[in-house]
């Protein structure tokens, strides 16, 4: 024999209203807490220096450098713009993840560095960095 509760009852139930309210909860709360985490860093517009730099030369890099006369240095050597294409274009052959740094004297002129920069495009290379040196430390 059954014996009956005397309490009448009722069949669980699970509410969606409060489990969306606590998920969006959750939600606003990671992305503000996501966004604290980022730190947005900015250089000075004098780009020959910076606060955080540091020199990274490495053997598989590739150095141009562009001296304040326009004069374009591939790894400490003068060449002209047809060597230039030349040297890109047999080591872009070689490596085709090839980086290239390229730095240029705080008094070259914007124009000789973009050449130097689209010479490097037309080649194929994808990998272009502008080197900078490191800011004097401030007594």
């Amino acid at each position: 024999m059954r014996i009956g509760s005397p309490l009448p009852h009722k069949k669980a139930r699970i509410e969606i209203i409060p489990l969306i309210d606590i998920m969006f909860f959750l939600l606003a709360s990671f992305m503000m807490a996501s966004l604290t985490m980022i730190h947005l860093q900015s250089i000075k517009m004098d780009l020959p220096t910076a606060t955080m730099a540091t020199r990274d030369f490495k053997p598989d890099i590739l150095n141009i450098s562009v001296d304040k006369a326009g004069d374009v240095y591939v790894e400490k050597k003068l060449v002209t713009t047809a060597e230039l294409q030349s040297i890109l274009s047999n080591k872009f052959r070689l490596n085709t993840n090839l980086p290239v740094y390229i730095s240029g004297d705080k008094d070259a002129s914007h124009g000789a560095v973009i050449r130097v920069l689209d010479i490097v495009r037309r080649e194929g290379i994808q990998r272009v960095s502008f080197a900078i040196a490191p800011a004097k430390a401030q007594p």
